[in-house]
């Protein structure tokens, strides 16, 4: 069987305080699956459902892996981003408020590429340090 995983990448030249930092890679984790929700009616009642790969059933069945890396701009969290979205993986960007920190200026900090085959996300990721 092959091994899954979801890479969550995170900005180091924001300096984000710890726990800013964990709060911006649980959004990105989470977001893979809110965003790619598709809501549906059943019987009058909304539930959440999307189509998931044999790469996600996989992840979700048997490991939840997850690696946590770096980059160093906002240049190249967006440019994984682009990479991974054209490579057909399921992915997420997170932009934060501001409210907290980065002074009320709406902020990019986090993604998270996968659940998706680690070989695949590592054709991405695999020159990122680990955070």
């Amino acid at each position: 069987m092959a091994k899954t995983k979801q890479a969550i990448i995170i900005r180091n030249d924001l300096n984000m305080r710890k726990g800013k930092m964990c709060s911006q890679a649980a959004h990105a984790s989470m977001a893979v699956i809110t965003t790619n929700m598709n809501i549906i009616s059943d019987d009058g009642e909304y539930k959440g459902a999307f189509e998931m790969t044999e790469a996600f059933v996989d992840w979700v069945n048997n490991s939840y892996t997850k690696i946590c890396l770096q980059c160093s701009s906002e240049e190249e969290l967006l440019e994984l981003h682009s990479k991974a979205k054209a490579e057909g993986i399921i992915c997420s960007l997170i932009k934060d408020n501001g409210l907290t920190e980065f002074k009320g200026i709406p902020t990019y900090t986090a993604i998270a590429i996968g659940p998706e085959y680690s070989e695949k996300i590592d054709k991405i990721t695999n020159h990122l340090k680990l955070f």
